[in-house]
């Protein structure tokens, strides 16, 4: 008998009891509406893929009945929940509202891509432990996604039950006002977020408008018509070294919110949701540069919070709930009470011994609401930190859960040029549906299996397995490298003394057999996704790079010069470019291949 640990769902739900005896829908050929609900019934008409035809008969004789949709009362069933009960006769969904609906629906598409025409028998009862269960996908270094990635993204993950999608950006939406600072980036336009808009609300996931507005401006302020917002316009000592050029806003110089109105009018119609992060992260200018005094006289934590404030009164004027960054009020928790209780505040960290529970306790007393703020750990990396992701991510979900954390984003940054592929991020991107959905369900090898089943549609668990696996890579080597990996510091940071201090030649040699069997292991896979013919030259690109890291970092270890250096180089960037242009626009592709400095020495 099929135990419910072999039917691989994601997210898995809360109960699932197997059963004996198998539905066979051969024959079944009525799903029968028992709901008057307009909603319900528009969904059924729209949605409906799993072969049936729609009848609200009551005299379609039972044996030609194989699916029955069932409205119940909402005491019974949460908003997002779902009752789904497999019988030998008939499959029955019962939810409350649409979106329950819609999530038993991608149950039972999961149940049944897995198990063909013998489906087993089961109860299940699920709902989510957190009300938002989002993604951040950065679009500003430097990748910016075609807007079909964009709609394949959200059927993705609208079938891992995430509803809601925030695309971070800095300087790439195509503001009328500003063109010369998007001009070269290939932006996302006012018609491309309202078609998207709709898309999304059609898969019950928010699409909330993002614009970081205090640090990470410096594509904005290279310019000379921005450069006098800057903190620091030519650039100054900060917590990270010496930077040459601004990256942030002066926050006591008043024209700065009167841009930032500016953008927010040109911005925010494009939206239907009442939400709008304006991030505000990594102000590590401030005080260095031309708030020095005010910082001097009110403190850094006081000037952070009152042009943070100014920003809130810009959203809320514009109907708006402001989201940020929690990372630098954190650290001022004595003003944290100070924050309007309408806000919502990210923690954020992305190792899997961030503080979270500590953190997180600190906005739980002073009564702000908060996500947690995890991160798929792909950037930086070429293929991923398998264990430092799910580490992270379930201590996030787990501590969130526990100080009452209203929601959970999983982070997918890009930083230095965005290298990695979209299909690394996959397995980030199902630990944190996983978690948000279900904060008790393991975070470990079994995820392998249901990347592949319910992401990849590859039923010999092949594709699944590798992307995992070469996401642990990293641990080949004993030095930690934090919010990276050796692999990518050798590749794009082989200039520093630094990225090598603490390595062994032998390291090295045993990435590359790692490799050799990761790649082995992919023979026979049987991979039917969409997008499968992208996910295959993806896999293999990230491949070839992790290999030319090795065979490079066995060089500058004492080993022998890598045959045909310069080759294979040259062959890795011809195929780096094929393979963005996949999925993404031309625009930002240069600036990423200006971070590859690696030649033929």
């Amino acid at each position: 008998m099929i135990r419910a640990e072999d039917v691989s769902l994601a997210p898995i739900p809360k109960k699932i009891e197997v059963k004996e005896g198998f539905f066979r829908p051969s024959g079944r050929k009525f799903c029968r509406v028992e709901t008057d609900s307009a909603d319900i019934r528009g969904l059924l008409v729209q949605r409906f893929g799993s072969g049936f035809l729609l009848t609200a008969s009551s005299k379609v004789p039972d044996n030609q009945v194989g699916f029955v949709v069932r409205e119940e009362d909402f005491a019974d069933i949460p908003a997002e929940g779902y009752e789904l009960e497999i019988t030998p006769n008939a499959v029955h969904l019962s939810a409350s509202t649409p979106a329950g609906f819609f999530y038993g629906f991608e149950t039972f598409q999961q149940i049944r891509r897995q198990f063909k025409s013998d489906i087993p028998c089961m109860l299940i009862i699920d709902s989510p432990d957190f009300p938002d269960r989002g993604v951040t996908l950065d679009v500003s270094r430097d990748k910016v996604p075609t807007l079909e990635t964009l709609y394949h993204l959200v059927d993705t993950l609208a079938s891992l039950k995430i509803n809601q999608l925030q695309l971070y950006t800095e300087h790439t939406f195509e503001y009328f006002a500003h063109p010369e600072v998007w001009k070269d980036a290939d932006p996302i336009t006012g018609d491309d977020i309202l078609k998207l808009d709709d898309y999304c609300r059609s898969k019950f996931i928010e699409l909330v408008p993002n614009q970081n507005s205090f640090g990470h401006m410096e594509r904005w302020l290279k310019h000379d018509r921005y450069r006098h917002l800057a903190e620091a316009p030519d650039g100054c000592d900060t917590e990270w070294g010496r930077f040459d050029y601004p990256l942030g806003l002066c926050p006591v110089d008043e024209r700065s919110i009167e841009f930032l109105a500016g953008l927010y009018d040109e911005l925010l119609p494009h939206f239907t949701s009442t939400l709008f992060n304006v991030d505000c992260d990594e102000t590590i200018e401030l005080g260095r540069g031309r708030s020095r005094q005010a910082c001097e006289e009110r403190g850094v934590g006081r000037v952070y919070l009152d042009f943070l404030m100014k920003i809130y009164d810009l959203v809320t004027e514009r109907g708006r709930r402001m989201m940020f960054a929690g990372d630098i009020i954190i650290r001022y928790p004595e003003l944290i009470r100070e924050l309007p209780k309408d806000v919502i505040a990210l923690e954020w960290g992305y190792e899997y011994d961030h503080p979270f529970k500590k953190n997180g306790e600190k906005f739980r007393d002073s009564g702000v609401p908060f996500y947690v703020w995890p991160g798929t750990s792909s950037w930086l990396t070429l293929a991923g930190r398998t264990d430092n992701a799910l580490g992270n991510i379930g201590s996030a979900a787990k501590n969130g859960f526990r100080q009452g954390a209203v929601g959970i984003l999983t982070a997918d940054w890009g930083d230095w040029g965005h290298w990695q592929p979209l299909s690394v991020s996959y397995l980030g991107y199902l630990a944190g549906a996983s978690a948000g959905w279900n904060v008790d369900a393991p975070l470990n090898e079994s995820l392998a299996r249901s990347l592949s089943l319910n992401v990849f549609d590859d039923d010999s668990g092949k594709i699944g397995r590798a992307f995992y696996e070469l996401g642990n890579v990293y641990k080949i080597f004993k030095k930690r490298t934090f919010n990276s990996s050796v692999p990518f510091q050798v590749l794009f940071w082989h200039d520093r003394k630094e990225t090598f201090e603490g390595l062994e030649l032998e390291e090295f040699e045993a990435m590359s057999e790692r490799l050799n069997e990761i790649e082995s292991s992919l023979s026979g896979h049987n991979m039917r996704c969409r997008d499968a013919e992208i996910v295959e030259h993806e896999i293999t690109h990230v491949i070839r790079m992790l290999r030319l890291a090795a065979d490079y970092g066995k060089w500058r270890m004492g080993g022998d010069e890598p045959e045909k250096f310069g080759d294979r180089i040259n062959e890795i960037k011809e195929e780096h470019e094929k393979v963005w242009l996949m999925r993404n626009r031309r625009g930002g592709f240069s600036d990423s291949m200006a971070r590859w400095t690696l030649k033929d020495e």
